[in-house]
């Protein structure tokens, strides 16, 4: 049905969606994970706050999954190659993503303060880890990643752990975090009263407030790091081989697109203008609007980085030739429409359970309801 250069572009396109997906549905519930040892000041408070993400915080992971799953099938060569080289960063988001589900299930089944004071911490763990070192992953891939291919096409990382948390990668997994947390913040204005409402509030001010202001630094930073530009023609329809292609370095480059397609620098405006929309709606105390427009200004800030980069997916450091993109990383043709199907059928399916089950369990958690259901809340 579709040519192999469009779907290319359609998978670009779903990856991107998925990832904005994970962000958004999983990215509030850690979000409020990286708030519950500081909004909530005794037990019962953080238990109220669990209680909001409670029901849905294992759904929401199928966003997470699905999203690493098509980019195993659609782009294997970017699967391959990320997973080589952020090995260790990503064992990292894993070990810390174990603290979500045991101390979810275990945190109130021992009365002690001791104990459930470490699964507070150990929630906080896996909400604010993740969020980080998926920033600081995105601001590698802005700066190009140490690896290449030999003539069999297999791959080769270069670098080091450590010089992930190189300065600017650790601005953009501040800008994450803080995109994050604003979030989480926003959603509990929706699902808390009382003074948890107004700690949510004062939290989802901060953060935004930092969002935008990280945000705008990362992109004067942006501004004058060098980017890639392919400057061989391309083939949209060709098989894929990453190492037919020439790739130049140069300062500024990750602003060309903005240049070329003047519609996109609707991108990063909506970042900003998400952001303000929060901030006004927070202070409006104003918690479904301010979680819609945390929602937009996601969208903006990781659009941004996608269409800056296009049609770089994971740009080399140390041999640009070797970059994947969209037009080099992917699958074949068949593949790729086999799974332009699949998802056609099931993303609906899963946006719509996710509709059903918010509405079905919405409402505010309050401390009352959980001192009524001790033995069964969270």
């Amino acid at each position: 049905m579709f040519d192999y250069e469009t779907l290319k572009l359609i998978w670009w396109l779903f990856v991107g969606v998925l990832l904005l997906g994970f962000a958004i549905m999983d990215g509030h519930d850690m979000g409020v994970g990286t708030l519950l040892p500081f909004v909530g000041r005794d037990d019962v408070e953080r238990r109220v706050l669990i209680n909001t993400v409670g029901p849905h915080w294992d759904g929401n992971q199928v966003w997470f999954i699905t999203a690493g799953g098509a980019i195993f099938a659609a782009w294997p060569l970017v699967y391959a190659t990320a997973f080589s080289g952020f090995y260790w960063a990503m064992l990292a988001v894993l070990w810390a993503l174990f603290f979500r589900p045991v101390g979810f299930d275990y945190r109130s089944k021992i009365s002690h303060p001791l104990w459930r004071q470490t699964w507070d911490w150990g929630l906080f763990v896996g909400g604010a880890v993740p969020p980080l070192i998926f920033g600081v992953a995105f601001g590698n891939l802005l700066q190009g990643v140490p690896f290449h291919f030999d003539d069999v096409l297999m791959s080769y990382y270069t670098g080091t752990f450590w010089q992930l948390l190189n300065p600017f990668a650790l601005l953009a997994g501040l800008v994450s975090t803080a995109m994050i947390t604003a979030h989480g913040a926003s959603y509990l204005m929706i699902r808390t009263e009382g003074v948890l409402f107004e700690r949510a509030r004062k939290a989802a001010l901060f953060f935004a407030v930092l969002m935008l202001l990280l945000f705008a630094v990362a992109g004067v930073w942006v501004a004058n790091l060098k980017g890639y530009v392919i400057s061989s023609p391309v083939d949209g329809n060709a098989l894929p081989n990453p190492l037919d292609k020439t790739v130049v370095v140069e300062n500024g480059a990750w602003l060309r697109n903005y240049s070329v397609y003047p519609w996109a620098k609707l991108v990063p405006a909506l970042g900003f203008l998400g952001g303000g929309l929060m901030l006004a709606a927070a202070a409006a105390r104003r918690g479904t609007l301010a979680f819609v427009a945390s929602s937009l200004a996601m969208l903006g800030v990781i659009g941004t980085a996608g269409v800056s980069m296009f049609p770089f997916v994971m740009p080399s450091s140390t041999s640009p030739n070797s970059s994947l993109t969209v037009w080099d990383s992917v699958s074949s043709h068949l593949t790729l429409e086999l799974m332009f199907w699949a998802t056609l059928i099931f993303l609906p399916l899963i946006i719509f359970y996710t509709s059903w089950a918010y509405r079905v369990m919405s409402g505010k958690v309050t401390v009352e309801y959980v001192r009524a259901n001790d033995k069964s809340a969270y």
